[in-house]
């Protein structure tokens, strides 16, 4: 976890190796971190010279010099005790490590805002400004890594058929990255793409995880967009010798008519949900509750026996059933209680 503030894995190793003790000397060190006794004395020297660790006092008072006692020290046979090393205060040695990792974070920030409005406003690729045509499996690939990995507000994305040329647990990886960087990520996949092996049980591990999904009955495109800023569409192959390829749309019209369209389609799309029998759809317009089973459902909800039911709205008992039997279809409910709480969810009444 200290490599992110400039330490390497040996020094990470012993740093963490003084954290569990008061102090130790080289020896102690060699002995729990595994690490050989050259490495240790170096990384110790490195170390103290930046402030992150320093020479113990000895009981009688006196500091020995960096170095001094270590296992390879010929002090260690002149009788001299081996030097015993302690942190400095993680609070004071390691914010000015931090303060220059965020520093180094905001220029690189700074000059990638610089660079892309400098690549926008050029005169010299006015085409390639708005599409860039990418062909080859790991170009479209690495394209599709980056557009989802540099995401930073928001992800749309259209799904249908198998995948082609981004492996669908490479498309997870970089899927879970974003939702655990708070992403908004909204998903509309088509009715067919749940049917593939494994899928299920992915979309029901990014939906806990925060994804937003609904089904359409098909879609005419898969298609990602990244901020609002990017997107990028497939490519017919038959276009690229078989070979995949996409099409990466910048800030244009082009883009807001992506947008748009992915807006349409979610709108009409129907949601889908987690439950504890597995993936549901809410119903098509179609395939909703009429009034009368409505009525029906009411009065199950408030504890009414089917029979006592059927006599409140004058209807046969088989009629009651058969509307109850078409509630819990529509739910994808085995039990009346699971059709209670899909009733409520749904906001059926």
């Amino acid at each position: 976890m200290l490599q992110a503030l400039g330490l390497s894995l040996p020094e990470e190793a012993v740093y963490t190796a003084l954290l569990t003790r008061p102090t130790a000397s080289a020896h102690d060190l060699v002995r729990q971190t595994g690490l050989e006794s050259p490495d240790v004395t170096r990384v110790l020297v490195d170390l103290s010279a930046r402030g992150l660790v320093a020479i113990a006092a000895e009981a009688g008072g006196g500091i020995p010099p960096a170095g001094a006692g270590t296992s390879d020290s010929p002090d260690r046979g002149a009788g001299r005790p081996p030097a015993r090393y302690r942190l400095t205060p993680p609070s004071v040695a390691l914010a000015p490590l931090l303060v220059e990792q965020r520093n180094a974070l905001h220029r690189a920030e700074a000059a990638f805002s610089i660079l892309t409005e400098q690549y926008r406003s050029t005169a010299a690729h006015p085409a390639g400004s708005v599409v860039e045509v990418v062909v080859g499996v790991e170009q479209v690939a690495h394209r599709f890594h980056q557009l989802q990995r540099g995401a930073q507000r928001e992800l749309l994305v259209f799904l249908l058929g198998e995948p082609i040329a981004v492996a669908r647990e490479d498309a997870d990886v970089s899927e879970s990255s974003a939702l655990d960087r708070g992403v908004d990520f909204r998903v509309v996949a088509a009715k067919d793409y749940l049917d593939g092996p494994g899928v299920g049980r992915e979309v029901r591990a990014a939906i806990s995880a925060g994804l937003e999904i609904r089904l359409a009955e098909d879609l005419p495109l898969k298609m990602m967009v990244s901020d609002r800023e990017r997107a990028m569409v497939p490519l017919d192959m038959a276009d690229s010798d078989d070979e995949p390829s996409a099409i990466v749309v910048h800030r244009s019209g082009l883009l807001t008519a992506l947008v748009h369209l992915f807006e349409r389609e979610w709108d009409q799309a129907r949601p889908l949900f987690d439950t504890s029998t597995g993936l549901r759809a809410e119903p098509a317009a179609e395939d909703r509750p009429t009034e009368g089973e409505l009525e029906v459902l009411a009065l199950l909800l408030a504890g009414i026996s089917d029979r006592r039911a059927a006599t409140q709205l004058g209807l046969s008992i088989r009629t009651v059933e058969r509307r109850t039997r078409r509630l819990m279809d529509l739910a994808g409910a085995d039990s009346r209680l699971q059709l209670g709480w899909h009733a409520a969810r749904a906001g059926w009444l």
